[in-house]
């Protein structure tokens, strides 16, 4: 009976972990899944709540967050791997391994929960939103940080979203785990025989109808400036001849200044690298080509593009090409927050990126809040792969108001990732974006997804994925500064980070006396 019952704590736990990863995209049809992360997590919280010990409840927690995160990131399997050259059997366990080290920071927050609070009840859900918090911020931080498929990003479609604004997805995070432990709660006969709780659980549930009803999706507010007409450019050229000279770079090359010259539109956009050779490499006089097709008709574009050389480095960047300025003055931005082992090497890995086959392996990174390319009035704020996974640093930019940005644009080549949920998980990652700056974002990609967004998080347009083609729309910049926009500049992660850590640390003062 023992042994049916570890069996089945162990089962639980692990479904538990993989339901809460189909809820941020689910496989079905790509969308986030809210009420799914909320009892999935429900279902760990009790776990936790009926283990004998913190060191099994640290397990439990363990087990869940290598389900969870393994199943939401499998597909580095496939950059790895397929891609990346990398042995299946090497590939399969680094995924294992990465989702195995950070699932403790989950270990963690749910020892430390069953130590705090042992009888559970009210202090049990708060701690465990406190913990929980805390692990998505070291997850965030930590080692670079890869806070990719946090259950914030569940709720971007659900009752939740509209405290996005306000707190962020760090914070609907912490909400939503002290949900969860609240809903876990009515399993247990105490519970159910409280009137305190039941009470507890009315207002929650009363809130969370109120915003479902309220605010299912929230449009965005009316504009006040003339639109930007915008054509986002998605190549899809194959990952695997993306940066072979014989067929991939002739195509890229070929076909994106063909589509630059040819966009009916006052601003273009192409994904990262579309121009997949440095400088130095490319046909004499093809930015000046790009340049003077764009000046013909007064228009201006973001490239994608490695810039600077093989004996001083180079950068993962996009340069901005508008009419009237000299190469000297022309835009630019560097990517800042790399990819490890895809675009930097941390130390002690050269080995193991030594037998993958990735281009371009080993980039200087830009600085946190460069300024914004300003055209037809608005201020467009790149960013590149998965910088948009890093609210707090996009945040910087907003700490000089009268130059904060008012549209977003994400230059992004998941092509590494084949034809997965990884591109579903993007888009909603980019939409929290959305929600949380009122900010539109625009993205251009090269298999996927290439959409408009507009401030509301909502997509307006989109190109359907691994096809080539160009998307026209029309965008408006948001000027309107929420609230999260204004603490996350000038505080960053300080304010959740002191509730991270004060709310465990009164729970200990109070378990002490």
């Amino acid at each position: 009976m023992r042994r049916l019952a570890s069996s089945a704590f162990l089962g639980l736990a692990l479904l538990a972990g993989l339901a809460q990863a189909f809820s941020i995209a689910s496989p079905w049809n790509g969308q986030p899944q809210w009420w799914l992360q909320l009892l999935s997590l429900a279902v760990l919280a009790g776990l936790v709540q009926r283990q004998a010990t913190p060191w099994r409840a640290a397990f439990a927690g363990w087990l869940f967050a290598i389900a969870w995160l393994a199943g939401t990131f499998w597909w580095l399997f496939i950059s790895m791997h397929v891609y990346g050259g990398l042995p299946s059997v090497l590939a399969a366990l680094a995924v294992l391994a990465l989702a195995a080290f950070l699932g403790l920071y989950y270990a963690a927050t749910c020892g430390v929960t069953r130590w705090l609070a042992p009888s559970g009840g009210w202090r049990a859900t708060v701690v465990f939103a406190a913990c929980w918090l805390g692990a998505a911020l070291m997850r965030a931080t930590w080692f670079t940080g890869f806070p990719w498929g946090e259950g914030g990003y569940a709720h971007v479609d659900g009752p939740l979203a509209f405290l996005a604004p306000w707190i962020g997805v760090h914070g609907i995070t912490a909400i939503a785990a002290g949900l969860a432990a609240l809903l876990s709660l009515l399993v247990r006969g105490e519970a159910r025989a409280s009137l305190r709780h039941w009470v507890a659980v009315a207002v929650a549930a009363g809130l969370l109808a109120a915003c479902n009803v309220i605010a299912p999706r929230m449009a965005a507010p009316a504009p006040d400036t003339p639109a930007l007409r915008v054509a986002l450019l998605q190549g899809n050229i194959p990952q695997d001849e993306k940066f072979e000279t014989g067929t991939g770079v002739p195509l890229a090359l070929g076909w994106y200044a063909e589509a630059v010259a040819s966009a009916p539109a006052q601003l273009v956009v192409t994904p990262e690298t579309a121009v997949p050779l440095l400088p130095e490499q490319l046909p004499d006089g093809y930015l000046d080509q790009l340049k003077a097709s764009l000046a013909a008709n007064g228009r201006a574009a973001l490239v994608g593009i490695p810039l600077g050389n093989f004996e001083q480095g180079y950068t993962n960047s996009v340069i901005g090409l508008k009419p009237g300025v000299p190469e000297a003055e022309r835009y630019r931005y560097d990517k800042h927050h790399l990819v490890p082992f895809g675009e930097f090497i941390p130390p002690f890995f050269k080995w193991f990126t030594r037998m993958m086959n990735i281009p371009l392996g080993d980039f200087n990174r830009g600085e946190v809040g460069q300024p914004s390319f300003e055209w037809q009035g608005e201020r467009l704020a790149p960013n590149i792969c998965y910088e948009d996974l890093f609210g707090e640093e996009l945040g910087a930019r907003f700490r000089d108001e009268a130059h904060s940005p008012t549209i977003f644009v994400n230059a992004s080549n998941i092509g590494w990732f084949g034809n997965t949920i990884a591109i579903d998980q993007h888009l909603q990652i980019s939409r929290m974006r959305a929600l949380e700056f009122a900010r539109p974002m625009i993205r251009a990609t090269n298999t996927g997804a290439t959409v408009i967004i507009d401030s509301a998080g909502n997509v307006t347009h989109a190109l359907p994925r691994h096809t080539r083609g160009v998307l026209l729309g029309e965008v408006h910049g948001g000027r309107a500064l929420t609230p999260y926009a204004w603490w996350i500049a000038r505080l960053g992660l300080w304010p959740l980070w002191a509730l991270a850590l004060g709310i465990p640390a009164l729970a200990w003062a109070l378990r002490r006396r």
